[in-house]
């Protein structure tokens, strides 16, 4: 499939990788329109400090994904779409499993219902590297095991299920996208490289973490932007799960030791007991393969890890980016 020209919605453009792939596929020559959630504020999220020649140029639908008429409405009209909507932080899965279920299970379902009805042409749906738990093996496979390790992970494997049975039921043309670890500009204050980069910019010196032992498959976010573009390109991956990662892995310790050397090596890492995990909620290991996407698709990887840091780490670094983060206090 050719995405130029195509109509596209994604879901979830307001948010972290949806406002970065709205971009890509803008640079592809797409008609985009950008599904943002609906607030009392008009704030489109990310999507507000584009220039105004892009947002000209493109179509924003606030809505809410929960809601099964707001999700019909913006899928008409469209050709392909891209779902990124969802809750992600797992901390506040374990005291709000509920929105869990509407958000990231009943909302996906709401785009695949309309799908099937509008005749999309594709549906690509995002998942997520919690889905497989701590590794049992690794590289971590498309055919690891699912793991619901924390409310948020079961959610996931919720919606990817449903989005499974679509294909097979129905025959939608759905594709499941599962990247690993995530990082880069406008990530979310809740992960762990944009709490370390905050604290150490706002001065601090001692920088308060939970568990620094597990180990995380670290993908910057223009290589994972370019993984959803490259397989919504593919034919053969209809009704496939595809995993997105760099097939390495680094513990968070390590993770932190890296940035505290490009900002302040006199930093020092201390343990705060309010962001330990619960042992069998943590996920211990995960290190992704990337055999299936490089055997199906021309990705690859153009980013390492310090590459991708040091230009995280200069994003941070403009003050009006920075202050949108509360370093003081533990994000959920």
């Amino acid at each position: 499939m050719q995405l130029k020209g195509k109509k596209i919605l994604i879901t979830g453009a307001d948010g972290f990788i949806g406002s970065h792939l709205t971009e890509r596929l803008f640079e592809e020559g797409c008609h985009v329109r950008a599904f943002a959630y609906y607030n009392s504020f008009n704030s489109w999220g990310w999507l507000d400090t584009f220039s105004k020649d892009k947002l000209d140029q493109m179509e924003i639908f606030t809505g809410d994904i929960r809601d099964p008429n707001g999700v019909r409405t913006a899928m008409k009209g469209i050709e392909v779409v891209f779902h990124l909507a969802a809750l992600i932080a797992i901390p506040y899965s374990y005291h709000s499993p509920d929105s869990y279920v509407d958000t990231n299970i009943k909302g996906t379902l709401n785009v695949l219902q309309a799908a099937r009805d509008l005749n999309i042409e594709r549906v690509l749906v995002t998942s997520t590297s919690e889905v497989y738990g701590t590794a049992q093996f690794v590289p971590i496979t498309e055919q690891h095991p699912k793991q619901g390790q924390s409310p948020y992970s079961a959610s996931k494997i919720g919606a990817d299920f449903m989005a499974e049975s679509f294909f097979r039921s129905f025959e939608l043309p759905v594709v499941i996208i599962r990247p690993f670890n995530t990082y880069g500009p406008r990530q979310s204050a809740r992960a762990v490289i944009p709490t370390i980069i905050s604290q150490l910019l706002n001065g601090a010196e001692q920088i308060k973490l939970g568990d620094t032992t597990p180990t995380r498959d670290l993908l910057f976010v223009k290589d994972t932007v370019n993984g959803f573009v490259e397989i919504a390109k593919t034919e053969a991956l209809l009704g496939h799960e595809v995993n997105i990662a760099t097939q390495s892995e680094i513990s968070i310790g390590d993770l932190a030791r890296e940035i505290i050397d490009q900002i302040n090596p006199a930093a020092e890492i201390v343990t705060d007991s309010q962001r330990l995990r619960p042992e069998k909620s943590e996920v211990f290991r995960l290190f992704g393969s990337n055999e299936k996407i490089k055997r199906y698709t021309s990705w690859e990887l153009n980013y390492s890890l310090k590459q991708g840091l040091t230009e995280t780490i200069s994003w941070f670094k403009n003050s009006e980016n920075l202050a949108r983060y509360k370093p003081e206090i533990y994000n959920l």
